[in-house]
């Protein structure tokens, strides 16, 4: 595939680009829209041809496809990254926040802590609350543009009310890839607390150049009776709107309990869904990715070279995600203000920093992962709309 090749999303229902102007005031016919996790790709040709299949095929009845997509699963984490699953653990769930609430439901009670590693993926938060349980915020550390983690602060903070701990591995919106002993130290918080660990890992398949993604059970096997996994092939191949994600659960007990709630919820897979993941989890599927994360890694470098000529601007260099995330502190302006110039000077719709909880308020984050034309623009965009900083 090309990736350069232009893709007009306007008008054909996308959160990303047909709700911009209502939510952000960015219009739709000029703006650009950077918010939405999701890419302006077309998904890659087996996962085409094998929609096309069963478009072609017409009859969409009662379909067991468990033993080809879980097969499917398990070949993927195998070889890409060094993880060995039993077909027994994997639950699929409508995408990862349906998995987040399930895990919610089945493992913790209202009125439990849960925490959060702060800024974090906004959709954790509101899922916490909607459920009646309480957000205990756990800001990272950001040393000179990089967040690190102080678990001496974040053992001061614990009151012994808290049941789970949600890590975001890589980390969003931060791009941290996060070190096999940074790993290590999320565990052993997890164990010191008795907490159970849920690992959101969407983004383990878009890491870059000289940096590693560890998974957790690789990490620290003593874990595992803690431990609860989350993947989905969305992010990596631009099939969100499958609402196709995989709760993975590799402690026997932990595994029943978790299915016993999904058997009295009735949660079932989707044929569609779970084909699209199976054709994308292939050899054909590894070589797209490839290609894709060389795309994205030069459009991290167009974007940040052009965020670090705006004086007061500064984005963290990412080391996986296409999730770009800009710091506008040293403008000194408030927050209503760059966010202004970005929204209405510079027409660029952009994830507002403040949803993401404590740490993100002088930031906003911009999505990369479109045509590179695009990428130029935002980037002309931006630098005209803080011109007068020059």
């Amino acid at each position: 595939m090309n990736f350069d090749d232009p893709i007009d999303r306007r008008g054909t229902n996308s959160t990303k680009w047909d709700m911009m102007e209502p939510l952000y005031g960015v219009p739709a016919d000029t703006g650009l829209s950077m918010w939405v996790a999701d890419t302006d790709f077309q998904a890659p040709a087996p996962v085409l041809n094998k929609l096309r299949e069963m478009t072609d095929h017409g009859v969409f009845g009662y379909t067991n496809l468990d033993a080809t997509y879980k097969g499917a699963i398990q070949w993927w984490m195998q070889t890409r990254h060094n993880w060995t699953i039993e077909q027994d653990a994997i639950f699929t769930t409508t995408g990862l926040v349906n998995g987040v609430g399930l895990c919610l439901d089945t493992f913790t009670q209202p009125g439990d802590g849960v925490v959060l590693f702060t800024p974090v993926y906004h959709a954790f938060a509101k899922v916490i609350r909607a459920s009646g349980r309480e957000v205990v915020e756990c800001q990272l550390t950001n040393t000179d543009g990089r967040y690190e983690m102080d678990f001496d602060a974040y053992d001061a903070m614990m009151t012994g009310s808290e049941k789970m701990v949600i890590l975001c591995s890589p980390h969003n919106p931060g791009g941290r890839v996060w070190t096999r002993e940074e790993l290590q130290g999320v565990a052993d918080f997890a164990k010191r607390h008795d907490l159970i660990l849920l690992s959101d890992e969407i983004h383990h398949d878009l890491v870059y150049p000289g940096n590693t993604h560890f998974p957790m059970p690789n990490v620290d096997p003593s874990i595992i009776d803690r431990l609860l996994m989350l993947t989905a092939p969305s992010k990596t191949f631009n099939i969100a709107g499958l609402h196709t994600g995989q709760v993975i659960i590799p402690d026997p007990k932990l595994r029943a309990r978790f299915a016993a709630r999904m058997a009295a919820l009735s949660v079932a897979p989707n044929s569609v869904g779970q084909a699209a993941t199976a054709a994308a989890y292939s050899p054909e599927g590894a070589e797209w990715v490839d290609a894709q994360l060389a795309y994205l890694d030069a459009n991290r470098q167009v974007f940040d070279a052009a965020i670090a000529k705006i004086p007061g601007l500064s984005s963290m260099k990412l080391e996986s995600t296409y999730l770009a995330w800009v710091d506008f502190t040293d403008t000194g302006m408030e927050r209503a203000e760059f966010t202004d110039r970005v929204e209405q000077t510079a027409q660029v719709a952009a994830n507002h920093g403040t949803t993401f909880g404590t740490g993100g308020e002088n930031f906003l984050r911009f999505n990369l992962g479109t045509q590179r034309a695009r990428i130029e623009e935002a980037c002309e965009r931006l630098t005209a709309a803080f011109g007068d900083l020059q």
